[in-house]
This record gives C-alpha cells, sequence and structure tokens, in this order.
C-alpha cells in the first residue's frame, strides 16, 4: 500500500528506543527523510546510520532546552528541508512508584519538564517551521499514554503530564490550519507496550497478570502495535481528514478487573 510518505521529512523525538525506534524503521521503509533524537545514547541506531546513510540523520538533544529545540529544528531544515511531520513521542516515567506525599516537587516538575514542557518546545518550532516553509498539509502526532486516560496509582507525575496532551492537541488542530491549511494535529494513547521504559513491569509475572486482568485481548503491546498507528496517522494519504483524534492502542484495555488471575494464561502471552 501506498502511504504517501515518500519524501516526505519527519522528526522522531526518541527515536533510539522502543516506540520510537521502530516508527523510525517504518518511515524509512516507506521512503521518508527522518530526523531522529536522542537523549542519552545513540547505540540503538546505529543499524540506521549504516543503512539509511542519506535518509537519516540522528541529533542529541534535551527538549527541555529551548536553545537545542530551535537548534534541532534548523539543523533538520539544513538537512532535508521543510519539516512535514513531527512525531512528539520523547518522555520519561520514573520506574519507582511514589505516593504523592512523599514524591517531592523535584521529581514532579522534572517529569512536566520532559514531558509536557519538552513537547510544547518541540510543537512550538515544528509550527514555527510550517509558517517559514509553506505547504499544505503537516501532521503533529502527540504520543500520550493510557495512565493520562485511566491514571496510574503512585505515577501522578507522569498521569498529569500524558493527561494534559488531549488538551494540546485539541487546541493546536485549530492552530496548525493557520500554518498549513490541511494540518492535522492528533494523538495516540499506547497502553502497555513492551519497551525499556516498561520493561521492569512486564518482566514481573505478578503483575503482567495484574495488568492482562484489565485487557480484553489479553495481551500487552509490541512497539509495532503503536509504530503501526503512528504511521497511519503521519499519511496525509490515508489519515488525511483525520484531525482531533485519540487513537488508544491497548487491546481494549479498561480501568477495571475484567478477569481473574486464573483466568488470564501467561503462555498464549
Amino acid at each position: 500500500m501506498d502511504t504517501g510518505l515518500s519524501g516526505k521529512h519527519v522528526i522522531v523525538t526518541g527515536a533510539s528506543g522502543g516506540i520510537g525506534l521502530e516508527v523510525t524503521r517504518m518511515l524509512l521503509a516507506e521512503g521518508a527523510r527522518v530526523t531522529g533524537t536522542y537523549n542519552r545514547s545513540a547505540k540503538a541506531l546505529d543499524d540506521i546510520n549504516r543503512d539509511w546513510a542519506d535518509y537519516f540523520i540522528d541529533v542529541k538533544v534535551d527538549q527541555t532546552s529551548e536553545d537545542e529545540v530551535r537548534s534541532l529544528f534548523e539543523m533538520a531544515n539544513r538537512s532535508f528541508g521543510r519539516v512535514d511531520v513531527l512525531i512528539a513521542n520523547a518522555g520519561i516515567a520514573n520506574h519507582e512508584g511514589k505516593a504523592i506525599q512523599e514524591m517531592s516537587l523535584e521529581q514532579w516538575e522534572n517529569t512536566l519538564r520532559v514531558n509536557l514542557s519538552g513537547t510544547f518546545l518541540c510543537s512550538k518550532y515544528f509550527f514555527a517551521n510550517l509558517e517559514k516553509f509553506s505547504g499544505e498539509t503537516a501532521s503533529l502526532i502527540l504520543v500520550g499514554s493510557t495512565a493520562g486516560f485511566f491514571g496510574e496509582a503512585w505515577y501522578v507525575d507522569y498521569s498529569t503530564s500524558k493527561s494534559a496532551m488531549h488538551g494540546m492537541m485539541m487546541s493546536l488542530k485549530n492552530e496548525i490550519v493557520h500554518v498549513a491549511p490541511k494540518g492535522r494535529v492528533n494523538l495516540v494513547n499506547p497502553g502497555w507496550t513492551m519497551t525499556p521504559m516498561a520493561e521492569d513491569a512486564l518482566t514481573d509475572k505478578d503483575m503482567t497478570k495484574r495488568i492482562l486482568q484489565t485487557i480484553p485481548m489479553r495481551k500487552t503491546a509490541v512497539p509495532e502495535d503503536i509504530a503501526g498507528a503512528i504511521l497511519y496517522l503521519a499519511s496525509d494519504k490515508l489519515a488525511g481528514h483525520v484531525s482531533g483524534q485519540t487513537i488508544t492502542i491497548a487491546g481494549g484495555m479498561e480501568g477495571r478487573v475484567l478477569f481473574t488471575q486464573d483466568e488470564v494464561d501467561l503462555s498464549e502471552e
């Protein structure tokens, strides 16, 4: 199927792991040019750098720094021209949960600074790029979480930062058309997905059983499940009239227990 992404320039934040790495691979396979960001290590991108040298660049970026985000877009424009699509995927979550009365203000502010302010800065300079380089179409895809919809006890900082993505989407879908008349903004909410961020929880059998009790399909996602939906939303050909929508990719997960632990068979995972 022709997605129409060939020749498009896409920035993927958090491209070095999990969902970001998989969607980067998919985009390159479709013929897109990709600028991928990372914060800690670019090692996971070594194969992509080798195999797609003419179509891919990676940039180390602290997305909480306005100077670094501005420089990211300047470099991306010099390398591949107008940025047509931004996939705002980068984010953090603390591995150890904490009750709100035990959570430090420093942790709260750091999570919101990376997940929310960082997404704001990337979106700001994406829109500035659209204003500078005219074009009819554009797509901004925000990556949230089911934690932003259902909440997540002991992770109020993370769930709050992801919940805010909905308000951002609903505002920016109305703004983007002023810089790209057929521009679109959408939100993807992954559920439990086997990524480095969730690996500790999903390798704990008791924890996995509790999770699967809330999911009708009784399985967790892999990065390809999420990346496929992102690819769809990035495509003007496939999703050209889709804007202001949230796609939740969580196997039908609900915020309630649907099965007893005895009814969950981990061998089907």
